[in-house]
Protein backbone atom coordinates (compact mmCIF):
# COMPACT_ATOMS: atom_id res chain seq x y z
CA UNK A 1 0.00 0.00 0.00
CA UNK A 2 1.52 3.49 -0.71
CA UNK A 3 0.27 7.50 0.89
CA UNK A 4 2.18 10.24 -0.04
CA UNK A 5 4.56 11.75 1.77
CA UNK A 6 2.06 14.16 3.59
CA UNK A 7 0.08 11.28 4.79
CA UNK A 8 3.06 9.78 6.31
CA UNK A 9 4.33 13.06 7.80
CA UNK A 10 1.30 14.54 8.74
CA UNK A 11 0.27 10.91 10.31
CA UNK A 12 3.69 10.34 12.17
CA UNK A 13 2.90 14.01 13.64
CA UNK A 14 -0.25 13.26 15.16
CA UNK A 15 0.40 9.58 16.44
CA UNK A 16 3.50 11.25 18.63
CA UNK A 17 1.96 14.18 19.62
CA UNK A 18 0.65 14.49 22.76
CA UNK A 19 -2.82 14.39 23.79
CA UNK A 20 -5.12 17.54 23.55
CA UNK A 21 -6.93 16.63 26.39
CA UNK A 22 -4.38 15.85 28.74
CA UNK A 23 -1.64 16.44 26.82
CA UNK A 24 -0.29 13.66 28.37
CA UNK A 25 -0.14 9.60 27.42
CA UNK A 26 -2.94 8.63 29.58
CA UNK A 27 -5.48 10.92 28.10
CA UNK A 28 -3.97 10.54 24.07
CA UNK A 29 -7.15 10.15 21.46
CA UNK A 30 -5.56 7.28 20.47
CA UNK A 31 -5.97 5.08 23.61
CA UNK A 32 -9.64 4.48 23.36
CA UNK A 33 -10.29 3.80 19.84
CA UNK A 34 -7.24 3.43 17.66
CA UNK A 35 -6.62 0.03 15.78
CA UNK A 36 -3.32 0.11 17.59
CA UNK A 37 -2.95 -1.66 20.61
CA UNK A 38 -1.84 0.32 23.61
CA UNK A 39 0.77 -2.27 24.46
CA UNK A 40 2.22 -1.93 21.41
CA UNK A 41 2.08 2.12 21.41
CA UNK A 42 4.39 1.89 24.65
CA UNK A 43 7.05 -1.03 24.06
CA UNK A 44 7.90 1.00 20.67
CA UNK A 45 7.90 4.43 21.61
CA UNK A 46 11.21 6.17 20.95
CA UNK A 47 13.30 8.16 23.35
CA UNK A 48 13.68 11.13 21.31
CA UNK A 49 10.08 12.79 20.21
CA UNK A 50 11.49 13.92 16.96
CA UNK A 51 11.17 11.70 13.21
CA UNK A 52 13.76 11.08 11.33
CA UNK A 53 13.66 12.67 8.06
CA UNK A 54 15.23 9.70 6.55
CA UNK A 55 12.97 7.09 8.18
CA UNK A 56 9.80 8.97 6.36
CA UNK A 57 11.88 8.97 3.61
CA UNK A 58 12.31 5.55 3.24
CA UNK A 59 8.68 4.91 4.19
CA UNK A 60 6.89 6.37 1.48
CA UNK A 61 9.63 5.98 -1.48
CA UNK A 62 12.68 3.99 -0.52
CA UNK A 63 15.15 7.44 -0.55
CA UNK A 64 18.04 7.09 1.39
CA UNK A 65 18.39 11.13 1.26
CA UNK A 66 19.46 12.78 4.55
CA UNK A 67 17.60 15.96 5.61
CA UNK A 68 17.63 18.34 8.05
CA UNK A 69 15.31 17.18 11.27
CA UNK A 70 11.82 18.26 11.67
CA UNK A 71 10.95 20.51 14.37
CA UNK A 72 9.85 19.37 17.68
CA UNK A 73 6.10 17.89 17.62
CA UNK A 74 5.38 17.97 21.72
CA UNK A 75 3.91 21.10 22.82
CA UNK A 76 6.16 22.76 26.00
CA UNK A 77 4.78 23.83 29.06
CA UNK A 78 3.95 27.70 28.23
CA UNK A 79 2.56 26.28 24.80
CA UNK A 80 0.63 23.96 26.33
CA UNK A 81 -1.00 26.50 28.79
CA UNK A 82 -1.38 28.97 25.72
CA UNK A 83 -3.26 25.91 24.42
CA UNK A 84 -5.79 25.65 27.22
CA UNK A 85 -6.21 29.21 27.34
CA UNK A 86 -7.00 30.04 23.86
CA UNK A 87 -8.93 26.50 23.25
CA UNK A 88 -11.54 27.66 26.14
CA UNK A 89 -13.68 30.67 25.34
CA UNK A 90 -15.72 30.30 28.89
CA UNK A 91 -13.90 29.59 32.56
CA UNK A 92 -14.27 30.72 36.51
CA UNK A 93 -13.50 34.05 37.17
CA UNK A 94 -12.12 34.63 40.96
CA UNK A 95 -12.54 38.12 42.50
CA UNK A 96 -12.41 39.15 46.10
CA UNK A 97 -16.11 39.34 47.76
CA UNK A 98 -16.93 42.62 49.22
CA UNK A 99 -20.21 41.75 50.43
CA UNK A 100 -20.67 41.87 54.56
CA UNK A 101 -20.11 38.70 56.50
CA UNK A 102 -18.11 37.31 53.86
CA UNK A 103 -15.75 40.16 53.09
CA UNK A 104 -12.50 38.86 51.16
CA UNK A 105 -14.04 35.34 50.34
CA UNK A 106 -12.93 34.00 46.90
CA UNK A 107 -16.09 34.38 44.46
CA UNK A 108 -16.70 32.97 41.52
CA UNK A 109 -18.45 33.59 39.15
CA UNK A 110 -18.57 31.49 35.01
CA UNK A 111 -17.71 34.03 32.32
CA UNK A 112 -17.16 34.52 28.88
CA UNK A 113 -14.35 35.76 27.18
CA UNK A 114 -11.87 35.80 24.29
CA UNK A 115 -7.94 36.70 24.29
CA UNK A 116 -6.33 39.40 22.19
CA UNK A 117 -3.09 39.44 20.11
CA UNK A 118 -1.11 39.08 23.17
CA UNK A 119 -3.02 35.44 24.43
CA UNK A 120 -4.30 38.33 27.58
CA UNK A 121 -8.50 36.81 28.62
CA UNK A 122 -10.68 39.71 27.48
CA UNK A 123 -14.02 40.05 29.04
CA UNK A 124 -17.42 41.27 28.32
CA UNK A 125 -19.04 42.15 31.81
CA UNK A 126 -21.82 43.94 33.01
CA UNK A 127 -21.69 46.83 35.12
CA UNK A 128 -24.07 44.78 38.07
CA UNK A 129 -22.63 41.99 37.92
CA UNK A 130 -21.60 40.73 41.72
CA UNK A 131 -17.69 39.83 40.11
CA UNK A 132 -17.84 43.24 38.26
CA UNK A 133 -18.59 44.97 41.63
CA UNK A 134 -15.80 43.03 43.51
CA UNK A 135 -13.77 44.06 40.66
CA UNK A 136 -14.02 47.92 40.87
CA UNK A 137 -13.97 47.90 44.71
CA UNK A 138 -10.71 46.42 45.14
CA UNK A 139 -8.75 49.26 42.57
CA UNK A 140 -6.51 49.05 39.84
CA UNK A 141 -4.31 46.76 41.66
CA UNK A 142 -7.06 43.89 42.94
CA UNK A 143 -5.81 40.41 42.04
CA UNK A 144 -8.32 38.17 39.91
CA UNK A 145 -7.81 35.14 38.76
CA UNK A 146 -9.15 32.80 35.53
CA UNK A 147 -9.41 29.34 35.54
CA UNK A 148 -9.93 27.53 32.42
CA UNK A 149 -10.19 23.43 31.75
CA UNK A 150 -10.25 21.65 28.36
CA UNK A 151 -13.82 19.76 28.09
CA UNK A 152 -17.44 20.52 29.43
CA UNK A 153 -18.63 23.29 28.57
CA UNK A 154 -15.59 25.58 29.30
CA UNK A 155 -14.09 24.78 25.61
CA UNK A 156 -14.66 23.87 22.05
CA UNK A 157 -12.59 20.37 21.78
CA UNK A 158 -15.92 18.91 21.36
CA UNK A 159 -15.15 16.18 23.81
CA UNK A 160 -16.56 15.63 26.97
CA UNK A 161 -14.69 16.63 30.36
CA UNK A 162 -13.13 13.86 32.13
CA UNK A 163 -12.90 15.09 35.72
CA UNK A 164 -9.42 15.92 36.69
CA UNK A 165 -8.01 14.01 33.99
CA UNK A 166 -8.04 17.13 31.79
CA UNK A 167 -5.47 20.26 31.46
CA UNK A 168 -6.59 23.09 32.88
CA UNK A 169 -4.78 26.73 33.50
CA UNK A 170 -5.10 29.49 36.04
CA UNK A 171 -4.80 33.11 34.96
CA UNK A 172 -4.11 35.34 38.25
CA UNK A 173 -3.44 38.93 37.31
CA UNK A 174 -4.79 42.76 37.60
CA UNK A 175 -7.83 43.46 35.57
CA UNK A 176 -8.99 46.91 34.10
CA UNK A 177 -11.62 48.31 31.68
CA UNK A 178 -10.50 48.42 28.20
CA UNK A 179 -11.46 51.94 26.74
CA UNK A 180 -12.86 52.44 23.21
CA UNK A 181 -9.36 54.53 22.16
CA UNK A 182 -7.64 51.25 22.61
CA UNK A 183 -5.74 50.35 19.81
CA UNK A 184 -7.37 46.93 19.76
CA UNK A 185 -10.87 47.74 20.38
CA UNK A 186 -12.23 46.92 16.69
CA UNK A 187 -10.06 43.51 17.24
CA UNK A 188 -12.03 42.77 20.47
CA UNK A 189 -15.31 43.31 19.34
CA UNK A 190 -15.24 41.15 16.15
CA UNK A 191 -13.63 38.37 17.70
CA UNK A 192 -16.07 38.71 20.92
CA UNK A 193 -18.95 39.13 18.54
CA UNK A 194 -17.44 35.68 16.32
CA UNK A 195 -16.89 33.49 19.53
CA UNK A 196 -20.18 34.66 21.63
CA UNK A 197 -23.03 35.35 19.41
CA UNK A 198 -24.89 37.06 22.13
CA UNK A 199 -22.75 39.76 22.19
CA UNK A 200 -23.60 41.75 19.59
CA UNK A 201 -26.82 42.25 21.39
CA UNK A 202 -25.20 43.80 24.48
CA UNK A 203 -21.80 44.84 23.74
CA UNK A 204 -22.94 48.41 22.38
CA UNK A 205 -25.42 48.92 25.99
CA UNK A 206 -24.05 51.53 28.45
CA UNK A 207 -24.44 48.60 31.30
CA UNK A 208 -21.85 46.79 29.64
CA UNK A 209 -17.99 46.87 29.49
CA UNK A 210 -15.00 45.29 27.92
CA UNK A 211 -12.07 44.11 30.82
CA UNK A 212 -8.68 42.97 29.80
CA UNK A 213 -6.94 40.81 32.62
CA UNK A 214 -3.16 41.27 32.55
CA UNK A 215 -1.38 37.93 33.94
CA UNK A 216 1.00 38.12 36.65
CA UNK A 217 1.27 34.37 37.39
CA UNK A 218 -0.44 31.54 35.28
CA UNK A 219 -0.73 27.48 36.76
CA UNK A 220 -0.59 25.12 34.62
CA UNK A 221 -1.80 21.62 35.19
CA UNK A 222 -1.75 18.51 32.62
CA UNK A 223 -4.19 16.44 34.80
CA UNK A 224 -4.70 14.24 37.59
CA UNK A 225 -1.10 12.71 38.22
CA UNK A 226 0.72 14.98 35.62
CA UNK A 227 3.14 17.10 36.16
CA UNK A 228 2.25 20.92 37.29
CA UNK A 229 4.13 23.96 37.03
CA UNK A 230 4.18 27.87 36.92
CA UNK A 231 4.45 29.62 33.67
CA UNK A 232 6.50 32.86 33.34
CA UNK A 233 3.90 35.42 31.79
CA UNK A 234 6.64 36.43 29.21
CA UNK A 235 6.90 33.10 27.79
CA UNK A 236 2.95 32.45 27.65
CA UNK A 237 2.86 35.35 25.59
CA UNK A 238 5.45 34.23 23.52
CA UNK A 239 3.59 30.83 22.92
CA UNK A 240 1.98 29.86 20.11
CA UNK A 241 -0.82 27.78 21.15
CA UNK A 242 -1.77 23.97 19.02
CA UNK A 243 -3.30 25.00 15.94
CA UNK A 244 -5.10 21.93 15.87
CA UNK A 245 -5.99 21.11 19.20
CA UNK A 246 -9.80 22.54 18.73
CA UNK A 247 -10.03 20.24 15.55
CA UNK A 248 -8.09 17.27 17.09
CA UNK A 249 -11.27 15.33 18.49
CA UNK A 250 -12.60 15.19 14.99
CA UNK A 251 -9.38 14.41 13.17
CA UNK A 252 -8.47 11.56 15.42
CA UNK A 253 -12.18 10.40 15.10
CA UNK A 254 -11.94 10.32 11.32
CA UNK A 255 -8.64 8.42 11.12
CA UNK A 256 -9.33 5.78 13.39
CA UNK A 257 -12.82 4.98 12.15
CA UNK A 258 -11.89 5.47 8.16
CA UNK A 259 -8.18 5.31 7.83
CA UNK A 260 -7.70 1.87 9.95
CA UNK A 261 -5.23 0.49 7.89
CA UNK A 262 -2.87 3.22 6.68
CA UNK A 263 -2.27 4.25 10.89
CA UNK A 264 -1.19 0.38 10.94
CA UNK A 265 1.26 0.84 7.89
CA UNK A 266 2.62 3.92 9.25
CA UNK A 267 3.21 2.72 12.84
CA UNK A 268 4.87 -0.65 11.42
CA UNK A 269 6.85 1.55 8.33
CA UNK A 270 7.79 4.50 10.78
CA UNK A 271 7.85 3.81 14.36
CA UNK A 272 8.45 0.16 13.88
CA UNK A 273 5.43 -1.16 15.63
CA UNK A 274 4.51 -4.55 14.94
CA UNK A 275 0.87 -6.35 15.19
Amino acid sequence: MRFSTGTAAILACIWLQDGVEGFSTRSHPFSRTSAITKNSISDSKRSSTRISSTAVAEAVNGSQQTVAPPPEIRLNVPEKARTVISVCTSGTLCTSSHMEDIQGAPFGSFVDYVLDDKGNPVLLMNEMSMHTVNIQKAGPEGLVTLFAQLGGPTSSTGQASHGQDVSRCSVTGTISKIEPSAEDWDAIRMRYGIAHSYADQVMDSPKFHFYRLTPTRIYYVGGFGVSSEWVPPEEYKLATPDILAKEASSIMEKLNRDHADDLMLTAAQILDVNE
